[in-house]
């Protein structure tokens, strides 16, 4: 037996076949799961042995969508900002984002690229970095939202492409709004480069929204948000959303963004392996409120300092994950895979992330059954522990 093997037992364990009692989770030297089971998987000696009593061991959230947080933004161009985030994020429940973009000049993009780029290679100290998610430029200055008004443009091929050779080819998910001028053509350009594109800060009509989706879009940003709202005799983009089955839809659940009776909406529709959550988060999220440059967060809401729109969230994905529970009334292992399947597979990772099986990274999350976070596992590595970490373990 690999010296190397790290064994938990006694888990409460939640994977892809169901929730396993007294479940057992063998990680291989690499940190890759190499067998899950019930009591009678066998594991041999010398190996170590980590008893969790009884613990949730539930696989790690995978944020597709975060500017930030903790004070630090992605837009902040430094690798400290980086590690920042993904220490942050790390302590309530994200083992691996992307670092997501806002719209701003190009050389400021090109920098936040070129670093995210750099911080993946390198690694981080907390959460994972999968890649970037663009969101911006290429949006409709009408559903901007808290973007940049005087930066927002339509799509250009050569910026395009200069955006992704910035990335290293790590932009895994653009965010644009595909009824502008060229966006047709950017939406093409994108999927050349394997990237997954979402309509988003769009005013596209149903029809058009329809039309995108024989593109090849399949995935909506902060659905509801940002978008030409339902209307029964325009359902637009958010119906769009709720209608087709190729879309997923991207949901910040903080019961700010959207409504708690709307999230319980969107669950039914879709059922939780066509919802992405994320959090949106933005760089005052763990902060307390006040001012912060050109947002002002009151009791955890983030609004523009003229009150015109929302600026992003102070939501965590373990609270997202809270509240949807509490929004819709479903179990939590029905609504994982919304912060774990679901995002790996948008972002095409779903063959290394999202589930605890053989062959996966060992990312995840030991919860008590209050669902507070023990612990957090990022490829086999501890890179959280609460005060509260009370498993054993041994040789």
């Amino acid at each position: 037996m690999d010296n190397s093997l790290v064994v938990w037992i006694n888990a409460e364990l939640y994977t892809p076949e169901g929730v396993i009692k007294q479940g057992r989770m063998l990680i291989d030297g690499e940190g890759r799961i190499k067998a899950t089971g019930g009591p009678e998987l066998s594991y041999g000696e010398n190996v170590r042995i980590f008893d969790a009593e009884g613990l949730k061991i539930v696989p790690g959230f995978i944020d597709v969508h975060i500017h930030g947080g903790n004070g630090f933004h992605v837009m902040g161009g430094t690798y400290e900002d980086l590690d920042g985030i993904s220490k942050f994020h790390a302590r309530h429940g994200t083992t691996s984002f992307l670092a997501t973009t806002t719209t701003a000049a190009n050389e400021r993009i090109t920098k936040a690229l070129q670093c995210s780029a750099e911080a993946v290679q390198r690694g981080v100290s907390g959460a994972e970095i999968l890649g970037v998610h663009l969101e911006g430029p290429f949006l409709n200055v009408k559903r901007r939202g808290a973007q940049s008004k005087d930066e927002i443009r339509n799509p250009d091929a050569w910026e395009i492409e200069h955006y992704i050779q910035s990335a290293n080819q790590l932009i895994r998910l653009v965010t644009l709004a595909p009824e502008v001028e060229g966006g047709k053509e950017a939406v093409r350009h994108f999927l050349e480069h394997g990237v997954t594109v979402s309509a988003g800060h769009s005013d596209a009509t149903y029809e058009q929204a329809v039309a995108f989706i024989g593109q090849g879009v399949n995935h909506t940003t902060h659905h509801f948000n940002g978008m030409r709202p339902f209307h029964h005799r325009e359902p637009g983009l958010a119906g769009a959303g709720l209608m087709c089955p190729e879309l997923t839809t991207e949901l910040i659940a903080d019961g700010i963004h959207v409504h708690p009776a709307a999230v319980k909406l969107l669950f039914d529709v879709k059922s939780p392996m066509n919802v992405c959550m994320i959090t949106d988060a933005v760089t005052c999220c763990g902060l307390p409120d006040g001012e912060y440059g050109e947002v002002v967060m009151t009791a955890g809401q983030i609004y523009l300092k003229d009150g015109t729109s929302l600026a992003g969230s102070s939501l965590t994905m373990i609270q997202a994950l809270k509240n949807v529970i509490s929004y819709t009334g479903l179990p939590m292992e029905q609504i994982l895979p919304s912060l774990t399947r679901v995002p790996a597979r948008q972002i095409r990772m779903d063959h290394r992330k999202g589930t605890l099986e053989s062959g996966k990274d060992a990312d995840f999350l030991v919860m008590d059954h209050e669902l507070n976070i023990v612990s957090t596992f990022v490829v086999g590595r501890e890179v959280y522990q609460s005060k509260a970490g009370v498993y054993k373990h041994g040789n």
